[in-house]
């Protein structure tokens, strides 16, 4: 497993426990991100500003995941799914060096990890449709590495919307 997919799991992992038990998110960090990654300072700083980002992002990912899943209550989603699509939202629109189809393709492995057998195709959806959004309105500021893959988004953008550049 990579460093950054285990750092992506212990990042749900405290997120999760921040929303369910209501700990103190320094002590979540400190046990099950500090002590779970151990010397691998990378891991741990990406998954700390992960956290912390996702939790700053978490009402407005809300919002935009809110938009489809019309008929369906946020609430009605599990919480691993719901917490998988913020991170994956975060990673989008703050993290400007990680492909957006490369967050995409890390959530829905979690999901499979941890969630329902159907969690996988239902984040997968909702997040090609968040990310298309996202581009609409000029918010993914990708760079370096980042831009992997955006031609394509581009082009499925162009589908939709001819006038679109």
């Amino acid at each position: 497993m990579s460093s950054r997919r285990e750092a992506r799991e212990r990042a749900m992992q405290a997120l999760y426990a921040f929303t369910i038990g209501g700990d103190d998110a320094e002590h979540i960090l400190a046990t099950v991100v500090d002590e779970q990654l151990g010397d691998d300072k990378t891991a741990k700083n990406f998954a700390k500003k992960l956290f912390l980002s996702t939790m700053d992002l978490a009402e407005e990912a809300d919002v935009l995941v809110s938009r489809y899943t019309q008929n369906w209550d946020l609430e009605r989603i599990a919480w691993i799914d719901r917490l998988l699509l913020r991170m994956a939202i975060c990673e989008m629109i703050h993290f400007k060096d990680i492909p957006p189809k490369v967050s995409i393709n890390e959530a829905i492995e979690i999901a499979k990890r941890y969630s329902t057998s159907k969690s996988g195709k239902f984040i997968n959806g909702i997040l090609d449709a968040v990310l298309l959004d996202l581009h609409k309105e000029g918010r993914l500021k990708k760079s370096g590495r980042g831009l992997v893959g955006m031609e394509s988004l581009l082009a499925k953008s162009k589908e939709e919307d001819p006038s679109a550049s």
